[in-house]
């Protein structure tokens, strides 16, 4: 349990003043501290607002807290809009540093900004890789680094990040070499994908390389009912205010575990509704009216899912969807492939795709319905 500031809800579960509220996040990634352990590069790809920051902060601290190695989690989220190849690779070092500085552990922040006149550092197929070797050599544990929402990162400077990760992993037992133990690339869509629409067609086979080094892709699973209930019930033991079992029911039936709505679901309950008063409980009833009020209102996180509507390779996937098409639908497998990146639809065992929860099918469907 975290301290933070009141009245807030986070990805991981619902709170009250004062207090967030969250389960552990690593039992929803199995196999992350294996991969870690066990010297293994590896993607973790998975839908807007689904914790992926949450768990990279706890595997991080967990790393770091056993004394065996060390972490660095590298947020890339300002890459969303630099294109040159040289400058994505000069923002990349600089997020480094920034992370670098920012850790907790003081053998890696007092190495923030050391290295920015080695040779190598004014070099775009150098830079990362530089930066990364010296940093290891440097350190008495071997490091693991984590590049959150890397598949911001596109074009020239998106490959050139790629290869200089795979220059370092093939070269680090070299002497006078070094490179993390472990390395992730976390996003929202599977980077190997995304890689496709990338690569110049000239390139051949030239830049599929990088894919050589990633051990698995992994993705971040949903809250279970189960987990779900015993978010709502954190609350309850701290406020007192009860979540009927009818009224959990209904909110996993509404998210199927997704965290934002299942935190979202709670807040509009609580805040909202019964303008928190804990002495009322929370009912069935409650969340059908919260689910409507969250589908009608399309918050940021939902409204950014709707305006994927207006691309037309997921116009495509959906359109078969709601026409209750079976899967595999009438458009090519990356199209579908990235409407489950997006976290739009999820796949039945019967190969069949559909909407990934109620609320946004019911959200997508009064869309679509509309522009008909």
């Amino acid at each position: 349990m975290r301290e933070s500031s009141p009245k807030r809800f986070n990805t991981a579960g619902p709170c009250v003043p004062e207090k967030h509220y969250m389960l552990p996040s690593l039992p929803r990634l199995p196999g992350a501290e294996n991969m870690t352990e066990g010297e293994m590069y590896f993607i973790l790809h998975a839908p807007r607002q689904s914790g992926k920051t949450t768990v990279l902060d706890f595997l991080t601290d967990k790393i770091n807290d056993s004394g065996t190695m060390y972490a660095l989690s590298c947020s890339m989220a300002s890459l969303r809009t630099v294109k040159d190849e040289y400058h994505a690779l000069a923002r990349i070092v600089s997020q480094l540093n920034d992370a670098m500085r920012s850790s907790g552990v003081r053998a890696i922040s007092r190495k923030a900004f050391q290295y920015d006149s080695l040779s190598g550092m004014d070099a775009p197929n150098l830079m990362v890789k530089t930066l990364l070797n010296r940093l290891c050599l440097d350190l008495d544990k071997d490091l693991a680094v984590f590049f959150d929402e890397a598949d911001l990162l596109a074009g020239p400077g998106l490959l050139t990040f790629l290869a200089e990760i795979r220059d370092g992993y093939n070269s680090r037992h070299k002497p006078g070499n070094k490179f993390p133990r472990s390395l992730a690339l976390v996003g929202m869509r599977d980077i190997r994908d995304y890689i496709a629409s990338e690569r110049p067609e000239s390139a051949g086979g030239r830049l599929a390389s990088p894919y050589n080094i990633v051990a698995e892709r992994m993705t971040l699973a949903n809250f279970t009912l189960e987990e779900t209930g015993r978010l709502y019930r954190q609350h309850t033991e701290a406020t007192r205010q009860v979540f009927e079992e009818a009224a959990i029911g209904r909110a996993w039936h509404w998210s199927e575990g997704q965290p934002w709505l299942v935190n979202a679901l709670a807040r509009q309950i609580i805040e909202v509704r019964l303008e928190n008063d804990y002495s009322a409980p929370v009912t069935a009833p409650l969340v059908d009216e919260a689910a409507e009020s969250l589908i009608k209102r399309r918050d940021t996180h939902i409204d950014s899912l709707i305006e994927r509507l207006t691309e037309p390779r997921v116009m495509k996937v959906m359109d078969a969807v709601f026409a209750g098409t079976k899967s595999p639908v009438p458009v090519n497998g990356d199209d579908r492939r990235y409407c489950q990146d997006l976290g739009l639809v999820v796949k039945e065992a019967d190969e069949t795709l559909r909407p990934a929860n109620k609320i946004y099918g019911e959200a997508m469907s009064r869309v679509i319905t509309d522009q008909i």
